[in-house]
């Protein structure tokens, strides 16, 4: 008898406890009492009073209090993380508009990183730009975006990078030719066209069998394959390279630079013609003329690493 009035004594507090949690947050204590039977409700199997003992015993035990009450240490069953808040906006790229919906107080940096399977362009080549560029560290929030605004993205997929820097079927043929016959780089008519220009007057002096740590500034006053002018600015602390052009600057991940080809200049021995290999081939090098010779091997070990053998 002692049993059955402890276990009794159990469940009824138990029940109290419900009710009074249900009435805080519904206000109904009707409907919890309800819940509060069903979840005490012990089905009958047939065993006589032996069952009834075992059920009130399993009612009255720590697992049955815990699933009814809550967790042992007091924490609500089922409580929630308060949802994001979302914005719907259009990303507008390459003259396409997407439908975009993204938490409020997410930073430009995760949202570049959810515009990548989008529009394939990597979150570090992405610029963002509404009402003027977005840094990444901001969230959405703080740059303003709202409902219904037109957020633009400027960006060059690799592809389109090596597309670009690609050589004509012609080209490809000049150089297999010179490659067959082992011909120096600076006597191969792709490059010899360029190189006969002479020495840009913007040119950064050069200095033979020198070895030089990169400078503080942009490496300048060369020139790429159609004769226009280069700049390499080297972004240590995000492992990029800018390669720049009075049309655009591409942002290139080192990691995805496979070698990098250098050779003297015959007669100018302080410059080098130097190949950046951006694709799998030989034909998405991007080439540039006129590299200060004490540079080169600077340039080499910041893109690929101290240990690449050469």
């Amino acid at each position: 008898m002692a049993s059955d009035e402890n276990s009794k004594e159990t469940k009824t507090a138990c029940t109290e406890q419900i009710i009074e949690g249900c009435a805080v947050l519904e206000g109904n204590k009707n409907e919890c009492e309800i819940v509060s039977k069903e979840n005490f409700k012990v089905p009958d199997t047939g065993g006589g009073e032996d069952t009834e003992t075992s059920s009130d015993m399993e009612l009255g035990s720590e697992s049955s209090l815990q699933g009814a009450c809550g967790s042992a240490d007091g924490t609500p069953v089922g409580s929630f993380e308060e949802p994001k808040e979302l914005v719907d906006f259009k990303l507008i790229f390459n003259k396409k508009k997407h439908d975009i919906c993204f938490p409020l107080d997410e930073t430009i940096l995760a949202l570049k990183k959810h515009f990548e399977s989008l529009i394939s362009v990597p979150a570090s080549m992405q610029k963002v730009m509404y009402k003027g560029l977005c840094k990444d560290e901001k969230t959405l929030r703080e740059v303003s975006i709202s409902k219904g605004a037109k957020v633009m993205v400027v960006g060059s997929t690799l592809s389109d990078i090596i597309a670009v820097n690609t050589p004509s079927e012609q080209e490809l043929k000049e150089e297999k030719a010179a490659a067959a016959t082992k011909e120096p780089l600076c006597k191969q008519k792709m490059h010899k066209k360029i190189l006969d220009k002479g020495v840009p007057e913007d040119a950064q002096p050069g200095i033979k069998n020198a070895k030089d740590s990169l400078p503080p500034y942009p490496l300048s006053g060369m020139l790429n394959k159609s004769g226009g002018k280069v700049r390499l600015t080297f972004k240590l602390e995000v492992d990029q390279v800018w390669i720049g052009t009075k049309e655009r600057t591409d942002k290139i991940p080192m990691n995805s630079i496979k070698t990098i080809v250098s050779e003297p200049i015959e007669g100018h021995e302080e410059y080098h013609i130097m190949g950046i290999q951006l694709g799998t081939t030989e034909a998405s090098r991007y080439w540039l003329y006129w590299v200060p010779a004490q540079y080169v091997d600077a340039i080499k070990d910041a893109i690929l690493g101290k240990w690449q053998y050469f």
